[in-house]
């Protein structure tokens, strides 16, 4: 009896793989391409148009020996360390909270995520507003009795990036509670019931039960906020338009700056492509322990 071949393994879901085609074909053109375009323009000395006259090294110089430069990058380190550990840890408590099965739940919820479903432009200008210290909660403070109080960080050049870090934690906290509450109650309750009965307190069985047994939702929560933070451009133009003078630059303000304002697309790719070479060094250790070692595991 004659034993029939099993098909080769590239025939396998070929219907897929073919209607697949397109949009590996658009990644591969769009992103791709344009990623290797942007990093060989930085390489010459266009301006308003893109020239092939290359200059080596040249934009890079120029752009760390910029102030506005190295002030952004200080901008959004300070912006994503905070925004990151704040975003996670005040997440993760409010859903721990809404996870007791309180009253008025659902309205709580609403109220914590309604914030992400306004752009940043309405966030920046709403906290704009709300920090002004001659009509905001400086002026409603004094209007209390207490004349001395201030609180005005937007036009505090040593302080203006906690005021934007407040206008962001507002913004994406709720998104990253809802997470939160998803995985929370996706934990099976024999889990509770079981350290319960042994006497474990409740913060420990968060601690080193059911936050490891979350480690899915809170990659998830770190790539979200993680891709916030590189791209921060709306809040910083709505709120303070990079001032007072340059103290509240970020990067992606600044390639926006050198191509359309300065008209220096060379400088825009040399900064574009500092921001992609800082993703790549995050991201590859990370895909490489994360994916490598359960390739070597199984």
């Amino acid at each position: 009896m004659a034993v029939t071949a099993r098909p080769a393994r590239w025939h396998r879901n070929l219907s897929a793989k073919i209607a697949a085609i397109p949009m590996i074909a658009t990644a591969l053109v769009v992103f791709v391409g344009g990623t290797a375009w942007t990093v060989l323009y930085s390489f010459t000395n266009s301006k308003l148009l893109p020239r092939q006259k290359f200059v080596g090294l040249d934009q890079y110089e120029r752009l760390w020996g910029s102030a506005k430069w190295i002030i952004s990058i200080q901008n959004l380190a300070i912006y994503g360390a905070f925004s990151l550990v704040f975003a996670l840890v005040v997440g993760f408590l409010l859903a721990a909270l809404l996870d007791q099965k309180i009253r008025f739940e659902d309205t709580f919820r609403t109220i914590f995520l309604y914030p992400f479903a306004l752009s940043f432009i309405v966030t920046g200008l709403a906290w704009q507003w709300i920090l002004n210290p001659d009509f905001g909660v400086q002026a409603v403070v004094r209007g209390m009795g207490f004349e001395s109080f201030t609180f005005d960080p937007l036009y505090n050049p040593d302080i203006v990036i906690y005021g934007v870090l407040i206008a962001g934690l507002w913004h994406e906290t709720g998104l990253i509670m809802c997470l939160m509450l998803a995985g929370l109650r996706g934990i099976d309750e024999d889990i509770w019931k079981a350290a319960r009965v042994d006497g474990i307190p409740v913060w420990k069985t968060y601690l080193f039960i059911v936050i490891p047994m979350m480690r899915g939702i809170f990659v998830t929560a770190v790539v979200l906020i993680a891709s916030g933070i590189i791209k921060v451009y709306d809040l910083i133009v709505a709120q303070t338009g990079g001032g007072p003078g340059i103290s509240s630059e970020v990067p992606a303000k600044y390639v926006y700056d050198a191509m359309f304002l300065s008209q220096n697309l060379g400088q825009g790719f040399a900064a574009s492509t500092m921001m992609l070479l800082s993703v790549i060094i995050v991201v590859v250790p990370w895909a490489y322990l994360e994916f490598g070692g359960k390739a070597r595991r199984v």
